[in-house]
């Protein structure tokens, strides 16, 4: 397809680094949309682990054009840093394959001080972010008191900008929190500085990419978080500040709606979450753990713990129906050879009523999840290449998610290389006639 969106369909961490960076061996742009650098894509690579936090998976081939667009929170410290790391280990990095939106707003230090006093005062009813000022950045933007990239370049519009959000902000620092304030001209000297580096990769992206898709080019869009985090349609208020799939799309591109030909979620065969928030299938007891375990669930930016438990239909269905998705890939189904019986959430029980469909007016902590076991394989699967080369309990398992979830399953992910992975036709012919 000549244009297509790789979504999480969970709640974050579903191994789209390695999807997204298989993916681009065909695609000639690969660009980021939405979030921050809370992202983290991880992959690996001949036995070598790249985790990416800003510039998309495409940056590890040569000859693909990596585009950061304007709905990306632009941490300039985090993403200068990445460019240092990456071309310390080999790889090329400039302004040919790596473009900045001049529209993208600026994350400063402002923020992430706002950003750790906000979640200290609410104590209990913190909602777990990063503490990396994403939050406080897409407020600015939505409050039209945001700086953009452009900004950074553009010294007689940084100075009075940045002075005129710095005294907003700093009233709230030291009036409500009693914590010293920013200093204005440290940020300025800093970020002027840190606008002159940026400025070889900064141009019009939403331009370049709707110039490259009108020549043909192959696009992906690689969303950063999953549908279950996103900002209108997750588990609100615990979810990140941007539109995670689709929606993202046009808004934080500049891609037209209607040229976005392919969708295609990324969920794990099991699930994870991390920081607060419903999790209508965790796991507390021993398996989580051994999920936890088996899977190395620790985050790719944050090192924190992954809540773990068993895979949620009935969420990843709602993920897959909202953004329109035409196929699914499932991951890391090789962690699952480790048990020997295997849980799928089929509904939920709320008030004693069972429900299939993904409710978004109820508390779901008050929810019980409805589970169907299945047995485990007991099989190293991470060799496997093709379909029959799998346990039979492992296909059945697989069949049992695609009709759950109504969408074709497209590949399985069994291992973390790039080679690890088993292409698939549907597995219900009846959903191949309208998925990819």
């Amino acid at each position: 397809m000549p244009s297509t969106c790789v979504f999480g369909a969970q709640w974050g961490d579903e191994g789209k680094g390695k999807i997204i960076d298989r993916m681009a061996t065909d695609a000639d742009q690969v660009v980021r949309y939405q979030g921050g650098a809370n992202a983290g894509h991880t992959v690996v690579v001949a036995g070598e682990k790249f985790v990416l936090h800003l510039i998309p998976s495409g940056i590890l081939h040569p000859g693909k054009v990596n585009l950061i667009g304007n709905g990306v929170a632009l941490d300039p410290v985090a993403l200068l840093a990445e460019v240092d790391g990456l071309r310390e280990r080999g790889v090329h990095v400039d302004g040919s394959n790596l473009r900045l939106s001049a529209s993208a707003h600026v994350i400063f230090d402002h923020h992430r001080v706002m950003d750790n006093l906000a979640e200290r005062w609410k104590g209990e009813g913190r909602i777990g972010t990063t503490g990396r000022g994403i939050g406080p950045c897409y407020a600015d933007k939505a409050s039209r008191t945001g700086l953009r990239v452009g900004d950074l370049l553009d010294e007689e519009r940084l100075a009075p900008r940045l002075k005129a959000a710095l005294a907003e902000k700093n009233a709230w620092i030291t009036e409500v929190h009693d914590e010293p304030p920013c200093d204005y001209e440290v940020e300025l000297q800093r970020f002027r500085e840190l606008g002159k580096r940026l400025a070889p990769f900064v141009g019009d992206v939403g331009a370049e990419l709707r110039d490259a898709y009108a020549a043909g080019s192959m696009v992906l869009f690689e969303g950063a978080q999953g549908a279950m985090l996103d900002i209108d349609h997750g588990t609100y208020p615990f979810v990140t500040s941007s539109n995670t799939g689709t929606a993202g799309v046009a808004a934080g591109a500049g891609f037209p709606a209607n040229k976005l030909e392919g969708a295609i979620g990324i969920a794990k065969a099991y699930c994870t979450r991390v920081g607060e928030g419903p999790f209508p299938t965790e796991d507390h007891g021993d398996e989580g753990q051994k999920i936890r375990d088996e899977g190395n669930e620790y985050g790719a930016t944050t090192g924190r713990p992954r809540r773990c438990g068993w895979f949620d239909a009935v969420a990843v269905r709602y993920a897959l129906e909202l953004n329109g998705a035409t196929g699914l890939i499932v991951t890391n189904l090789d962690v699952l050879s480790a048990f020997d019986t295997l849980r799928i959430a089929t509904g939920y029980r709320i008030a004693g009523e069972v429900v299939e469909r993904y409710p978004v007016d109820v508390d779901l902590d008050e929810l019980e999840p409805i589970y169907e076991s299945h047995p485990g394989w007991g099989e190293d699967v991470t060799g496997a290449r093709t379909w029959d080369e799998l346990p039979a309990r492992a296909q059945a398992y697989v069949k049992r998610l695609e009709e759950l979830v109504g969408t074709p399953i497209v590949m399985l992910s069994i291992g973390p290389e790039r080679d690890q992975v088993i292409p698939l036709a549907a597995l219900i012919p009846e959903l191949a006639k309208g998925g990819a």
